[in-house]
């Protein structure tokens, strides 16, 4: 494995590998060179902020084929700003006004299956903007007719989720949500934390899409605004209110500008094929191991790439998928999968945030865990509800 920085060791935090994915209780990517020069170079420099801000708009405009754009602080606090914007417009009265929307638009309709989470609930992102959560459908089947029924002269925007979190059937599409919507001119802002594609959600009908800048483009941490001019001002003018407390620096402003160029010039063919050598390599090393089945799966939001899911059968493995988890994040070197559909016993690993020669060690790791297993020919050991139970215990002692 190549050398690098020794700040973890430093600080005193394991040298974790990521097969997870872009998480940002992992720290979301690898920020790419270009958007570390650039917040070097800003850091010790004064500068206007707005005006940064326009040059930002400019750079989102560009890649994305929007109107205008905006950098906050995240693409959490994209989405509560954006619907701010919808309920506010650019009346500064408004703006001071929220959380109270009182005299106000303060609606907001969402698919059931689109009402997830990503480390909190996309709920309570809306209602932090002062605005009530209208749901249309149920969990796994939302019609057009739901929709329409649930739009009403109080509705201030609908919200549209792209994520692997989310129902990935008997939603509606974008498209014909959007036309919807657009019939009862009610603005359609679209989540797109981890998505690839910067233009097609956009042009599919949605008036303000929302990216994270730090996860696969790589910059600092913060969001991305971009769509309808009208509806990008309003958000950036809760920076006047609400949006006080979600301000972005300007090192992260001019590194989501550094991101967004590099993006353009990044040879996506060639980050595929490394990926793929990273998969072929562990179907490989996986082929033929009593107890587990690998296989190649794409992308469930049609993001351009793939991952290996690893399939654990606990009476002949001797352990269960979460336990082999569980082991790989507390072993040395720790290796953290993707483990959110453990439950149905199997995991997956991402090779898009590997460092060189980290794909190996990943491929040791799991090998090296299913040989103390068997040796151990032990009985499967917790449910998925005590594990959970437990790392919720964890969370509750922080910071002990």
């Amino acid at each position: 494995m190549a050398t690098r920085s020794d700040v973890r060791n430093r600080l005193g935090l394991r040298p974790v590998i990521n097969v997870s994915g872009t998480m940002t209780h992992l720290g979301a990517s690898i920020v790419v060179p270009e958007a570390i020069r650039a917040a070097s170079e800003v850091m010790p420099e004064w500068v206007e902020i707005n005006d940064l801000h326009r040059k930002a708009s400019a750079a989102i405009a560009r890649a994305t084929g929007a109107e205008a754009g905006f950098v906050t602080a995240s693409a959490a606090a994209g989405i509560t700003l954006a619907v701010a914007g919808a309920m506010t417009g650019a009346d500064l009265a408004r703006v001071e006004q929220l959380p109270d929307a009182s005299g106000m638009r303060d609606e907001v309709v969402i698919q059931m299956g689109h009402m997830t989470g990503y480390g909190a609930a996309i709920e309570q992102g809306i209602r932090l903007a002062g605005a009530k959560v209208v749901p249309v459908g149920n969990v796994t089947d939302a019609r057009g007719y739901q929709l329409e029924h649930r739009i009403s002269e109080r509705t201030a925007a609908a919200l549209y989720v792209v994520s692997h979190h989310t129902v990935q059937y008997g939603q509606l599409p974008l498209d014909a949500f959007a036309r919807t919507c657009r019939a009862r001119s009610v603005p359609v802002i679209a989540d797109l934390a981890s998505e690839y594609d910067l233009r097609g959600f956009l042009a599919a009908g949605a008036d303000v899409a929302i990216y994270s800048a730090h996860k696969f483009l790589g910059g600092l941490t913060a969001g991305i605004v971009a769509g309808r001019k009208d509806l990008v001002r309003a958000t950036f003018l809760q920076n006047s209110g609400i949006g006080r407390g979600m301000k972005v620096g300007k090192e992260s402003i001019v590194a989501t500008i550094a991101a967004l160029e590099a993006w353009e010039r990044r040879d996506h063919e060639a980050v595929r094929r490394a990926e793929r050598g990273h998969l072929d390599l562990w179907m490989k090393r996986f082929a033929g191991v009593a107890g587990i089945r690998a296989t190649i799966i794409p992308d469930p939001t049609h993001n351009p790439l793939d991952r290996l899911v690893l399939e654990v059968d606990p009476e002949v493995a001797r352990i269960t998928a979460w336990d082999l988890a569980d082991a790989l994040g507390a072993g040395d070197p720790p290796v953290i999968v993707r483990d959110h559909e453990v439950e149905q016993g199997f995991f997956q690993l991402d090779p898009c945030n590997l460092h060189p020669g980290e794909a190996p060690v990943v491929a040791d790791r799991i090998l090296a865990e299913l040989e103390a297993a068997r040796r151990r020919n032990a009985p499967s050991g917790r449910t998925v509800a005590e594990r959970r139970a437990a790392r919720f215990e964890r969370l509750l002692r922080w910071p002990d």
